[in-house]
């Protein structure tokens, strides 16, 4: 048996419900079309908070995610957090919504789970019970009152979690955890550079004219020829350089432009560039490390990371594409935090972290 971290579940899972609601998974909420008009219809039970094809949501299950999500975030910050406005909208509008996305997107992968024939073994089912049984006798009666739950409500929720974890491991077996030294290793470098560009009153950049450019070229030169001289490399990027920042460590994928990435990858330790033409000017670049040993471990965690966040979104989105969904708006819009001082439970998320095992 191995557990699976509820970390790598809700990485999976923060996509809006619009994204689900309009047929597009993480990968495609970047993507949707502000003028898009979604159409929310009728037809839900009455306790129903939303439908995605034969799988819903109701209150007492939402009222969980939103009020362990609400006490996660008192516990950390106060309460005060919700004061907060984040672009124009309030803090706890944003964490409703998370916790619906989260919700969504649960009951979407145990759709997924039956077209995958995925499903619970039995110490899989004992063990989404035990947890439904610790978290629900975790409750003091204002808690289950403010939720509406009984230990069924509970249970169901884990075992839905659980199976969208089994779902989610199944979409990422084949990507390979094997990443080089070499595709993943990170350089240290130190640089200074000399800005070919303005930016105006909004933050807009505005390219230097001809003179200017050649007037920024020819410090550049000067910075350089100092350096290769042995000029101390700290003291002439204190002289020169616009940027506040000096030291960098960078992986291949860090940078967009493959003719700055073959030089940069190219110096050896020590090693001082020629005058490189970037987006942002003209910079000079000293190699400090060709190697960082534990930059490069930690890319290679990201890099797997990434590849089976891709391996999910685009089977997910592919899914999701012709599903019938329905949001019970009026009843959504009743969904509340609660400022009960008795209502203080946050261990639903640590439970499942802590309980809810994969079967090799």
């Amino acid at each position: 048996m191995r557990r699976l971290s509820t970390d790598n579940l809700h990485k999976a899972f923060l996509c809006l419900f619009l994204c689900v609601l309009m047929g597009t998974g993480p990968a495609g909420c970047a993507g949707i079309d502000p003028n898009t008009r979604i159409v929310l219809t009728t037809g839900l039970r009455e306790d129903e908070v939303f439908r995605i094809e034969s799988i819903s949501c109701s209150r007492p299950e939402i009222m969980v995610y939103v009020v362990n999500m609400q006490d996660q975030y008192q516990n950390i910050y106060g309460e005060q957090v919700w004061e907060t406005d984040v672009d124009g909208e309030t803090l706890e509008t944003r964490v409703k919504e998370n916790a619906l996305a989260r919700m969504a997107q649960v009951k979407t992968m145990n759709l997924m789970a039956s077209s995958m024939d995925v499903g619970l073994s039995p110490s899989e089912l004992k063990s989404a019970e035990n947890a439904g049984k610790l978290y629900y006798g975790s409750l003091n009666d204002a808690e289950i009152a403010a939720m509406g739950v009984d230990q069924d409500v509970i249970v169901k929720l884990y075992k839905e979690y659980l199976l969208a974890g089994k779902v989610y491991r199944e979409i990422i077996r084949d990507v390979n955890p094997e990443i080089s030294d070499d595709e993943a290793r990170n350089i240290t470098i130190e640089y200074l550079l000399i800005r070919t560009h303005d930016v105006d009153a909004e933050g807009r950049k505005v390219a230097f004219d001809e003179k200017q450019r050649l007037e920024a070229y020819a410090r550049a030169k000067e910075a350089y020829a100092r350096a290769e001289s042995g000029e101390n490399f700290d003291t002439l990027v204190a002289e020169y350089s616009d940027s506040d920042e000096m030291v960098v460590s960078l992986g291949k994928s860090d940078l967009d432009d493959p003719y700055l990435n073959s030089v940069l990858f190219d110096l050896a330790g020590g090693e001082l560039s020629q005058i490189l033409t970037t987006d942002e000017g003209y910079m000079i670049a000293l190699c400090l490390s060709t190697y960082n040993l534990e930059e490069t471990d930690l890319n290679k965690e990201r890099i797997v990371n990434e590849r089976r966040e891709s391996a999910f979104a685009e089977q997910y989105d592919d899914y999701v594409k012709g599903l019938t969904r329905k949001l019970n708006d009026a009843l959504w819009e009743e969904v509340s935090f609660q400022h009960d001082p008795e209502v203080r439970t946050s261990d639903f998320f640590s439970i499942a972290d802590e309980y809810l095992q994969l079967d090799k």
